[in-house]
């Protein structure tokens, strides 16, 4: 079936080659995010921004693997395994299709098994940084957030994040725009529900490294 001409042939040319199902995932994270907490506390970005170092120490990583002989990472394929750091699914499918595409099996497998792996991780640690008080303290959202807020921040964020980087800036237009704008309007109710549940598990399925899509990839080495 993975031949060509079979379903999971086309399965992963129009999906996962293309970078589309990546894309409508992240339009279904869009409508699913509420950033009310994050604009109520603007401080609290940081913890996303946090993500970032994971990434570049994962790709100097993956450079540094280059003294290992028998091991060759050019930048490119170091910057596809680098993604991986920002656990984030999606992404790494994306930017392995578009840079390393001999890698892309193996990089969708160690990105979504690592975020399996959270539930695991995070509670050991939580508990070593923090108190059983504090693990019981209530989360309030600091001030009221209003629509038009929710709305202008994805808007505002875009333009520079197109400026800086337009390629990028293809998933952030699904994320903040479509799916975030779709989830405030408060007129395209159905349309919402839909990113938020049966579109994006639908999509989900097929570019999951244990699903249809990535199971076609062939390693070229």
């Amino acid at each position: 079936m993975s031949e060509p001409g079979g379903l999971l042939y086309y399965v992963y040319e129009m999906g996962i080659t293309t970078g589309i199902f990546p894309l409508l995932i992240f339009m279904g994270i869009g409508a699913m995010t509420d950033f009310g907490p994050m604009l109520a506390n603007p401080r609290t970005a940081l913890l996303g921004g946090a993500a970032q170092f994971g990434i570049f120490a994962t790709l100097l990583g993956a450079l540094a693997l280059n003294w290992v002989p028998g091991i060759d990472f050019s930048l490119r394929d170091a910057a596809s395994i680098g993604i991986i750091g920002g656990a984030d699914g999606p992404t790494a499918i994306f930017l392995s299709s578009q840079l390393s595409p001999r890698l892309l099996g193996l990089i969708a497998i160690a990105a979504y098994s690592y975020m399996a792996l959270v539930p695991l991780i995070q509670p050991p640690i939580m508990k070593l940084l923090t108190t059983e008080k504090e693990r019981k303290m209530e989360m309030r959202q600091l001030r009221y957030v209003s629509r038009r807020e929710k709305i202008m921040f994805p808007l505002l964020v875009l333009i520079p994040m197109w400026l800086v980087a337009p390629i990028r800036s293809t998933l952030d237009r699904y994320v903040h725009v479509w799916g975030k704008l779709a989830r405030e309007c408060g007129v395209v109710d159905r349309l919402s529900d839909t990113m938020q549940n049966a579109l994006i598990n639908a999509v989900t399925i097929f570019p999951r490294p244990f699903g249809l899509g990535v199971n076609c990839w062939r390693p070229s080495f």
